[in-house]
């Protein structure tokens, strides 16, 4: 059976999750810090900073194999790591979105 060839996902895909993936680890840890203060000052831990740090390593990874993807020479590494950046950005956003849900229902 002939195997299917690879193509690339989009042509400017990893470039556009590179450049908001990096972004968005930025905003995870502006969260990170802003619910630290808020804890300090209110004396209650709350679990939404845990859950944004590891939302900022899925956006790294994200970033890193989106990176990595623009910088390969064959088809078949090139898919995979589009595929890695796509998976781990969808992921790390329905996190930030939970996150988000949390951070506004919680009670301080």
């Amino acid at each position: 059976m002939p195997r299917p060839s690879l193509t690339p996902l989009a042509a400017g895909s990893s470039r556009m999750v590179c450049a908001i993936s990096a972004g968005m680890v930025g905003v995870c840890l502006t969260g990170i810090g802003l619910l630290r203060v808020s804890s300090a000052v209110s004396k209650s831990g709350t679990i939404a900073d845990d859950l944004l740090s590891f939302d900022a390593i899925l956006f790294l990874v994200a970033t890193l194999s989106a990176y990595f993807a623009l910088r390969v020479e064959t088809a078949a590494r090139l898919h995979r790591l589009e595929r890695v950046a796509d998976i781990s950005f969808i992921l790390a956003m329905v996190l930030l979105t939970a996150v988000c849900f949390i951070i506004t229902y919680m009670t301080l």
